[in-house]
């Protein structure tokens, strides 16, 4: 599949690029950031994909997080993918920004006008990493998954339903019970529709309640004075809850006076590529 370089600027010895294609599973053009440490010149690298949140494309974490000297210190390629398909001309695809453009959850609609377009959870499980792998010197055998807020929904999600794929999952502020917050409803309601069996199939706490795969390594960062948390869009005591009954492994930290943003994130991403690295690179 063609790939068009969109820009190409080097950081901490290695590149930062962003490419466009034309997405098969979301049948539109797509644009992804990729970040290739130095070792990418002589080797096969492990990858980290990351989700981001509401509203955002794949600039807000390559331009904000401050990820990329801790991946080329470690050797990793970090892959992050836009939020949702593009200019799609489906009717009030952007009226809200909490559903539609921007807010694709990570999830393959089933109901119309959004299930041709809106396929995230297949894209960024499968097109993607195809994509990656035959482009780039990506060892496909090691890939890690990490994401905020809607994206950090994404990670947990993609980890929990693909056990072994994934060597390790990290989040930060994720929506870990979408089902029972106004976000997930919202959006569970439009792109899959009445039957809330369905919903449980992309919400990380239901899917963490029933998981039996392989050891799974999660690190979650929430910030406390995220104004989402107060206002029960996040809802990580159920995950945690369904994460301790399964005896799945979760270090979630609560961050005294830190909140929702990418200041957030800034503030502990190298811990989380540090995470991943352990698995990555073992």
């Amino acid at each position: 599949m063609a790939l068009t370089q969109v820009s190409s600027n080097k950081c901490c010895d290695g590149y930062q690029k962003v490419f466009e294609h034309d997405s098969s599973e979301l049948k539109c053009k797509m644009k992804f950031a990729i970040y290739l440490p130095p070792k990418a010149e002589s080797s096969k690298c492990p990858v980290l994909y990351w989700l981001s949140g509401l509203t955002c494309t794949e600039q807000n974490f390559i331009t904000k997080a401050g990820s990329q000297q801790a991946a080329s210190e470690h050797g990793i390629i970090i892959v992050a993918p836009d939020t949702s398909p593009r200019g799609c001309n489906i009717e009030g695809e952007d009226e809200s920004w909490d559903f539609g453009t921007g807010a694709g959850f990570y999830v393959n609609a089933t109901q119309e006008p959004w299930k041709t377009n809106y396929r995230m959870y297949s894209y960024v499980t499968e097109e993607l990493p195809r994509l990656i792998n035959s482009n780039f010197p990506a060892d496909p055998e090691k890939m890690s998954i990490s994401g905020h807020s809607m994206g950090g929904h994404g990670a947990l999600i993609c980890a929990l339903k693909n056990p072994g794929k994934y060597k390790s999952v990290s989040a930060f502020a994720p929506i870990c019970n979408p089902i029972q917050c106004a976000w997930g409803q919202k959006a569970f309601s439009g792109y899959l529709g009445p039957d809330k069996s369905t919903w449980e199939l992309y919400d990380a706490t239901v899917l963490a309640e029933s998981y039996s795969g392989p050891e799974l390594d999660i690190l979650i960062d929430q910030g406390r004075d995220d104004q989402f948390l107060s206002s029960s869009q996040l809802l990580p005591d159920n995950l945690i809850a369904a994460c301790s009954k399964q005896k799945i492994p979760v270090v979630f930290r609560l961050q005294q006076g830190y909140d929702h943003s990418y200041y957030f994130i800034f503030s502990f991403i190298i811990d989380h590529i540090k995470h991943h690295a352990k698995y990555l690179n073992a």
